[in-house]
């Protein structure tokens, strides 16, 4: 036996070295006991290029997706007929959700705020009053609003309605089937198991009156949604002689309970605003995407064809809603990327610029109906028989947003409220038109510059919901004016005639007439799409309108009996506080 030291790092280490095979675990704990001590501490800049990919190992790899339910059309739908009825803005708010079965941990209220938003992007049917106390969560918002009221610098509105409700149950596993199987050798050993269960979730809703703190009779909803999960497995094992193998695979799936509520959710406000606005919403939930197996359907379809046919279906699609050009079927250009951005845009996807299963999913949903046995089936998507429709110009709505709609006319100095939307992502230009020949452009403006809007994004002109609109609308001299739209895909503010380029809320140079606007822009333009409209009212003198009295404008913060300075005027530039307004042009035409 001999006896060798070693020293390293300040250690001092002493072991003996064994000759005799009997001792060769001892041999080994003897060498791994000289390699412990012989290491040196670890120098992190070895390892510096294996942590620089944390970076990147920490990022997701699937790209975000909009949160979408089987009634996402039809709050689009609700949306229409609101518009189409001429509701006027209801104020709405809403108690907190809860779930007294606490097996349901989801944002009820907020889900609550998205379907009244998703709609109302046309009509403008309701707003949300968000003011809620909490004293257990003080945030921000909650603290300047509770120091503003106290200093008398905010008014809150009351709403008319609110929503009351709550998550009644959660019965889990109401049906459970459960199947085992196994058998057994003297080397082998085998086992399959297979599992289901489904679970219900109760959601009910109504709708009160805030004024009197009151639910409304018959204004309820109680929906209920099955949610499941199931799984199987399998389980082998073996040996061969004094070794043993052992293998194991299963597949679960488990549905949530997000998407459970949002659905019941979505449901239920549908069910009482149409109640309450006595409109027929049913209409709005016969759709084929409200099928449980619409989007497992679409999935299947999506994954059982080859890319090149989806990316054609999808360009087809884009084709005959007016996104595409005929020349860029075949290209995959920058048009083709913006394109389906700003379908995505309009379809509140995320816009990506890329095909996925989403975009094919909201591009083809109008092409699937139900079949006379109940199944979903696909329409017009064969090649021979999709003859792609001329490409669709963008919608332009324009609507009076006075207290009693479709005025045909208003008297001397009384306030005009508007509001526009367009059909799809454009650029929005509005002029108006007085009877003494004064034009002025509207939009853009200095507070939207370039005039771009969403899809269904209904603006107002002006935003009386501000309380300090960047101008006013005044009816002008008797006679007849009117305001002209014109919507384009792209940016022609460029292309136009130097005296069109004029500030916003200026009289326009040799132009008289809202008709003469549009010959420029078309002789401008010749290669763009352009989509106009106008509305014009009659302008008469006081007393003689065809309403006994003039309305009460929407609520207007700031504005003492609809007037304006005659010494005013907009400056964009700078925010001061101070109400913008717009001096009457030419005997008050703005």
């Amino acid at each position: 036996m001999t006896t060798s030291t070693s020293a390293q790092a300040g250690i001092e280490c002493n072991a003996q070295r064994f000759s005799s095979p009997a001792r060769l675990v001892g041999g080994l704990a003897f060498v791994f006991s000289m390699v412990g001590c012989s290491i040196t501490p670890p120098n992190p800049q070895e390892d510096a290029s294996y942590q620089e990919q944390a970076t990147i190992a920490n990022r997701p790899v699937v790209r975000p997706v909009r949160s979408l339910s089987s009634f996402s059309d039809s709050l689009s739908c609700m949306d229409h007929l609101f518009r189409d009825a001429g509701m006027a803005t209801v104020l709405v708010s809403s108690k907190t959700i809860p779930d007294y079965s606490g097996k349901v941990a989801v944002g009820t209220k907020e889900m609550v705020i998205t379907a009244f938003s998703q709609m109302s992007r046309v009509s403008n049917a309701f707003r949300y009053v968000d003011y809620e106390v909490d004293i257990a969560r003080q945030d921000t918002v909650q603290n300047l609003t509770t120091l503003l009221l106290n200093n008398n610098q905010i008014r809150l509105q009351r709403p008319a309605l609110y929503i009351s409700g709550a998550v009644a149950f959660v019965d889990q596993r109401v049906i459970s089937n459960n199947n085992d199987y196994g058998i057994s050798g003297t080397r082998i050993e085998a086992g399959y198991s297979k599992n289901k269960n489904a679970s219900v979730i109760g959601l009910e809703m109504h709708l009160g009156d805030f004024r009197s703190r009151t639910i409304i009779p018959g204004m309820d909803s109680a929906n209920e949604i099955v949610i499941g999960n199931g799984g199987k497995g399998l389980d082998l094992a073996g040996r061969i002689g004094s070794y043993g193998v052992q293998f194991s695979v299963g597949r679960d799936y488990a549905q949530g309970s997000g998407p459970a509520i949002r659905t019941l959710v979505e449901l239920a406000i549908i069910e009482l605003m149409g109640k309450w606005a006595r409109l027929p919403y049913w209409q709005c939930l016969t759709l084929d995407q409200t099928h449980p197996d619409f989007q497992r359907q679409m999935r299947e379809w999506y994954d059982g064809g080859d890319e090149s046919t989806r990316n054609q279906l999808i360009k087809r699609a884009l084709l005959n809603q007016g996104y595409l050009q005929p020349d860029q079927m075949d290209k995959d250009t920058p048009e083709l990327r913006d394109a389906l951005s700003r379908f995505q845009a309009d379809k509140q996807l995320v816009a990506t610029g890329v095909i996925d299963f989403p975009t094919y999913e909201r591009s083809l949903r109008n092409y699937v109906s139900l079949s006379a046995d109940g199944k979903l089936s696909r329409v017009g998507w064969e090649p021979k028989s999709a003859t792609p429709a001329p490409q669709q110009l963008t919608n332009i709505r324009l609507n009076i947003e006075n207290i009693l709609l479709a005025r045909t006319s208003f008297e001397v100095g009384e306030q005009i409220f508007m509001s526009a939307s367009v059909s799809k992502a454009s650029y929005l230009y509005c002029y108006m038109g007085s009877a003494n020949g004064t034009v002025i452009r509207m939009l853009p403006n200095g507070t939207n510059t370039s005039g771009w809007i969403q899809a269904n994004q209904t603006i107002r002109i002006p935003d009386w919901m501000s309380p300090n609109p960047g101008f006013v609308m005044n009816a002008g001299v008797p006679g007849i004016e009117g305001v002209a739209c014109f919507a384009t895909d792209n940016d022609v503010i460029a292309k136009l005639p130097a005296n069109l380029k004029a500030p916003a809320f200026q009289r326009i140079e040799e132009v008289t007439d809202l008709n003469m606007l549009e010959e420029a822009f078309r002789k401008a333009n010749p290669n763009t799409a352009i989509a106009a409209r106008k509305l014009t009212w009659q302008v008469v003198p006081k007393a003689t309108a065809d309403i006994p009295s003039p309305p009460t404008p929407p609520v207007k913060q700031g504005v003492k009996d609809g007037t304006t300075a005659p010494d005013a005027t907009v400056n964009p530039k700078k925010g001061s506080g101070k109400q913008a307004r717009l001096a009457r042009h030419e005997q008050g035409a703005v």
